[in-house]
């Protein structure tokens, strides 16, 4: 089995992290690439709505609950009273893919980009103190850096870096 390559966008809240995700799964994708991705939220979620059966199912204690239809599959797994898992631990669950694109997971060794927004709410760079963090996309000039710097919206030359980053060979095409 060949290893996973992963690349991850870290950065504060409201630095643009989503919206840079979200754009680089478009364009790996345009360019025909299989990609998934991972996100890591700091608050408690739920995926499931009270008052349905898979919702009922939990409650009732089922560690985890399959929900499949002919368009989506869910697992949701209950963590009780386990530990959150580590990111190695999801990236073994996840499908065979061309890349897997890692949302937060500041403190993982993941080679990452950093988002910076001026709206930010922490101003504070990251990337001087975490050695997986190779490059920043800011929508304002980055001084005092010798990472690579992109404007927050090209989003193509941060495809080209990532793929290069990880060694990501063009798809075969069929057709």
């Amino acid at each position: 089995m060949t290893e996973q390559r992963v690349f991850g966008v870290t950065g504060w809240k409201n630095s643009g992290k989503t919206r840079l995700v979200t754009r680089l799964v478009a364009e790996f994708t345009r360019r025909g690439f299989k990609v998934s991705t991972v996100k890591h939220a700091h608050h408690n979620f739920d995926i499931d709505k009270k008052d349905t059966d898979s919702y009922r199912h939990r409650e009732a204690g089922a560690v985890e609950v399959a929900l499949v239809s002919g368009n989506r599959w869910a697992l949701m797994h209950e963590l009780r009273d386990e530990d959150e898992p580590g990111l190695d631990a999801i990236l073994a669950r996840i499908a065979p893919c061309d890349l897997v694109l890692i949302e937060g997971y500041k403190r993982e060794g993941h080679p990452k980009i950093e988002a910076r927004r001026t709206e930010s709410r922490n101003s504070e760079p990251l990337a001087p103190t975490d050695p997986a963090i190779i490059a920043i996309a800011a929508d304002h000039p980055v001084a005092d850096t010798d990472l690579p710097v992109f404007d927050l919206d090209n989003v193509g030359a941060m495809a080209d870096f990532i793929a290069a980053t990880v060694q990501l060979k063009e798809p075969n095409r069929v057709g």
